[in-house]
């Protein structure tokens, strides 16, 4: 298959995008698969009404089709075509979050979407974008667009165009090059099908954020707990490793350098991944910061970019400094854990 590539404005001037846009959208009314830019990652689209579509996303990824997709909508007017009973503080978040980072988790309308995107549940995961590149093309098809991130499975995800290529090159229709994501992470998913919100995966809002909105929100028991088997999108398998294992490692600076140095006197090739705040201190046959530690978004926005770097830089093993809990920085630990197999060394 060939893949085509549309190259766009990402303030999405309509003078100059709105034929890539047309074109895109046109594949996915005819049950092609795309890659599009959103403000967290890049997602594949796919129809979500369509069983042919939502195949080809899991075909392409390489995905099990038991992990429930994503459902992405342009406006709270599709959403009522597709779900029941949305509590009140659903529509508060959606309120103070949408457009954004935030998917909802809610009751589905039996047949409005494919079985396939919702793995046969009785929920369905929707949000709406901060993106004007995806809105324009979700509006312009007209449909609910299923869209995981337009990676292989178990990869890290696709922050620029590039990293879509290298993935999905020849097995997709097309990919909109709209430049490189803002957030960095996944989306915040939060289950609103109880009476209480529950976050099932961390993301680009935080718990502090929701919490603000609508009191107390319950973290899901598999964030915490290995043996528990998660209930979000993209949670199920193990996701976002680089090629080489990598290690967590909880201790000094000192202590993470002795553990460099063993395995280079065993001959490997060693990574690094660390801030801007202790670069100069490693030596390392690739050191990389993925940001700084006064600003954990800066770190959520490169994570992905870097370890991406990691396997284009042929290492044999990578050890990373770890990032406190607090506001995105949950998000950053859990795709890191997630990344690293959660292994992990401790002085």
């Amino acid at each position: 298959m060939e893949t085509k590539i549309w190259f766009v404005d990402k303030q999405m001037n309509l003078s100059t995008s709105y034929e890539q846009v047309q074109q895109a959208a046109i594949l996915l009314q005819q049950n092609e698969v795309v890659a599009f830019p959103t403000e967290t990652v890049y997602g594949l689209g796919g129809n979500a009404t369509s069983n042919i579509a939502v195949e080809r996303i899991y075909e392409a990824k390489g995905r099990p089709s038991d992990n429930p997709l994503i459902v992405h909508i342009a406006d709270k007017s599709q959403l009522h075509l597709l779900v029941e009973d949305i509590p009140a503080y659903a529509e508060k978040l959606m309120d103070a979050f949408w457009p954004g980072p935030l998917t909802l988790v809610l009751p589905v309308i039996q047949g409005t979407v494919s079985t396939k995107v919702t793995a046969g549940l009785s929920t369905i995961a929707v949000r709406i974008p901060e993106h004007p590149v995806a809105l324009a093309i979700i509006k312009e098809t007209s449909l609910p667009i299923a869209a995981p991130s337009a990676n292989l499975s178990g990869k890290p995800s696709p922050t620029k165009a590039d990293h879509v290529w290298k993935d999905l090159n020849g097995k997709i229709a097309g990919i909109v090059d709209g430049g490189e994501t803002g957030v960095g992470l996944e989306s915040t998913v939060v289950d609103c099908s109880e009476g209480i919100p529950v976050i099932l995966r961390p993301g680009g809002i935080t718990k502090e954020q929701l919490e603000e909105v609508v009191g107390i929100v319950k973290i899901d028991p598999a964030l915490t707990k290995r043996e528990e088997v998660p209930k979000s999108p993209g949670m199920k398998y193990t996701h976002y490793a680089p090629k080489a294992p990598l290690w967590l490692v909880d201790g000094s600076n000192e202590y993470l350098q002795s553990l460099v140095n063993k395995q280079q006197q065993k001959g490997k090739r060693v990574g690094v991944l660390t801030t801007d705040e202790s670069f100069e201190q490693y030596k390392a046959n690739v050191v990389l910061s993925c940001g700084t530690r006064s600003d954990l978004s800066t770190i959520a926005n490169k994570l992905y970019s870097i370890l991406r770097e990691f396997d284009d830089s042929d290492v044999d093993i990578i050890f990373s400094e770890i990032f406190p809990l607090e506001g995105v920085g949950e998000a950053v630990m859990n795709r890191l854990e997630k990344a690293a197999g959660y292994q992990r060394v401790k002085e």
